[in-house]
């Protein structure tokens, strides 16, 4: 393992790398980078640069994901995948997604052109978090072959849909087929700062994920009659917003009722938005996550139920349309005690947590081992610039995958050679 001075100049210099992957925003002022926006570019020609001098195959599969290749000691070996995604929220932070895919690189860097009996292939994925065209973990999707044609017929803001921005990114959507992994990885490990309070609090620098929450997301539409503001009096209105605000209370209620239950309404879209005239329609979102299926998928069935009391109560018509069901997703059970042995092997206490946020593992654990490991997030603060990592942390993440890469390769029965 490099000597502990080494260590620390190469979490800064992944903490600095970071910084500047930030620098490619579609918005001045602010790191906005969404799927395959012209920046992505900027990602790829900025990562290639580092991973080009180590021998690493690279290239851009059919949904612009990053994919590097480092062989193995031994023909045609397994391959273990160590990846996250290069998009961001709009105003974002310089860590989110970001940080795995420059701690893989990091990582291969630090290998000094060892080869170990397996490949490892790093992969930047192109989309994950939804906020281009409200579907999320479309880079990921690929490498399973779930990709199909309703996915890439959704459409932006603009009117663009997913098909036409991978031919606008010079892709060829006919080769999303090719993106799929072949045959069954040693398995997932993704870097990850935990968006969270949980590891600060307990004074740990690193958290081992067992579990990711199962999500749903849907939106609602609140339907009434839009009139005039002052002229309708207030027993006679049928106002949207007024049905979608008690709602609202409503599902703050039952997430506050339920143990382990959250549930966010993060965005209210009305019509026809203006001061003076009483809204005829509001759509609202909803994202409802717990570790237990049933759990969640009960509380969802409530605020259904929910909304249309309310509504005809108010003498409103609401519908609701699901956007995302995604199960709960336990991570592999021994790639876990893998990263386990190695955060004590660096002289740290592992800690077992769930996820409460999405991410791409709980899509390549449907067939591939997966694993994360969490990085303390200094005040628990994410998707904003006040995102922050410790050189200190990223130190220890260095160390542990390290440790991590050789547990495996022991694992495989063959030590690492030259």
């Amino acid at each position: 393992m490099p000597e502990s001075d080494d260590i620390k100049e190469r979490a800064r210099k992944v903490i600095a790398r970071c910084r500047k992957l930030a620098t490619f925003t579609e918005q001045t002022g602010c790191t906005t980078r969404t799927f395959l926006s012209p920046m992505m570019r900027d990602c790829h020609r900025e990562i290639s640069g580092w991973l080009a001098p180590l021998g690493a195959e690279i290239n851009i599969d059919a949904v612009g994901n990053f994919r590097a290749l480092y062989h193995a000691s031994d023909p045609a070996p397994p391959r273990l995948v160590i990846g996250s995604h290069l998009d961001t929220v709009p105003d974002a932070g310089a860590f989110d997604g970001i940080l795995g895919v420059v701690l893989g690189a990091a990582l291969l860097e630090a290998l000094n052109g060892d080869r170990l009996p397996f490949a490892i292939e790093l992969v930047g994925f192109s989309e994950e978090e939804g906020v281009r065209f409200a579907t999320p973990f479309i880079g990921s999707r690929a490498l399973l072959g779930k990709i199909d044609d309703d996915l890439l017929n959704r459409e932006d803001e603009c009117g663009i849909s997913v098909r036409a921005a991978i031919e606008q990114f010079g892709l060829d959507p006919s080769r999303i087929p090719d993106a799929a992994l072949q045959g069954v990885p040693l398995g997932y490990l993704e870097f990850h700062i935990e968006q969270g309070p949980v590891l600060e609090n307990l004074g740990l620098p690193l958290g081992v994920v067992e579990a990711i929450v199962g999500q749903s997301r849907l939106d609602f539409t609140f339907t009434g009659r839009a009139n005039h503001a002052g002229t309708t009096p207030m027993h006679l209105r049928h106002d949207a917003i007024a049905g979608a605000a008690e709602w609202i209370v409503t599902v703050e209620r039952e997430a506050q009722r339920v143990p382990g239950l959250v549930a966010t309404v993060g965005s209210v879209h009305t019509k026809p938005g203006a001061t003076n005239v009483i809204a005829g329609e509001a759509v609202v979102t909803l994202d409802v996550r717990h570790a237990s299926d049933d759990t969640r998928n009960s509380a969802v069935a409530v605020l259904i139920r929910e909304a249309g009391e309310i509504a005809a109560r108010r003498n409103l018509t609401v519908r609701h349309r699901f956007q995302l069901s995604q199960p709960a997703v336990p991570m592999d059970p021994q790639l876990v005690s893998y990263v386990e042995e190695s955060i004590r092997h660096v002289g740290c206490d592992p800690y077992r947590m769930v996820s409460g946020a999405g991410h791409d593992a709980m899509i390549l654990a449907e067939k591939v081992p997966a694993a994360m490991i969490f990085l303390r997030t200094p005040g628990g603060i994410s998707h904003t610039p006040d995102e922050e990592v410790s050189v200190e942390d990223v130190a220890k993440a260095l160390e542990v995958g390290m440790h991590l890469l050789s547990v495996i390769a022991d694992s495989c029965g063959i030590q690492k050679r030259k």
